[in-house]
């Protein structure tokens, strides 16, 4: 883990949980491209409103990554690089874009489903852009969701 708040959070957290010493270090992310956004979800996440993020499995696999899985951690940061919470992923589901309800929208902590759907798609189109690629509302989604288990 190359980033030292999130180690130093990541070493808080196992000082209290000795039974998870032999997991696998965490994945460190912050949410979004930009600071505003980055920085609301990661307050929503720790205050316990955020409980999903959802990413394109074309962007996963074009970044080379692995599907997260139950039980993962992952310690979530704002903009600047600061550990604010740890999360541990208690379900993954994989569907197509067009089949988000309102129900999971508000897991994610938006608005509305209309507000989910536009800041998603304007995301993906950003994103998938730098592959060459754009979205589709028959794309495959990754719809991961989780709880805090450790926060400052």
């Amino acid at each position: 883990m190359e980033n030292s708040s999130a180690r130093n959070m990541w070493g808080d957290y196992l000082d209290k949980h000795l039974e998870d010493a032999f997991h696998e270090a965490p994945k460190t992310i912050q949410f979004c491209d930009n600071e505003k956004d980055a920085n609301e979800y990661a307050n929503l996440v720790k205050s316990g409103i955020k409980k999903a993020t959802t990413d394109s499995l074309i962007g996963i696999q074009n970044r080379k990554e692995r599907l997260p899985k139950i039980g993962d951690f992952t310690v979530i940061t704002n903009w600047e690089g600061e550990a604010q919470c740890i999360v541990e992923t208690t379900k993954v589901t994989l569907k197509p874009y067009f089949s988000i309800d309102d129900s999971y929208a508000n897991k994610e902590g938006e608005k509305s489903l209309a507000h989910w759907k536009k800041v998603h798609w304007d995301y993906y189109t950003r994103e998938l852009g730098t592959f060459n690629r754009k979205p589709s509302e028959s794309m495959i989604v990754v719809c991961h969701e989780f709880n805090v288990v450790f926060k400052r």
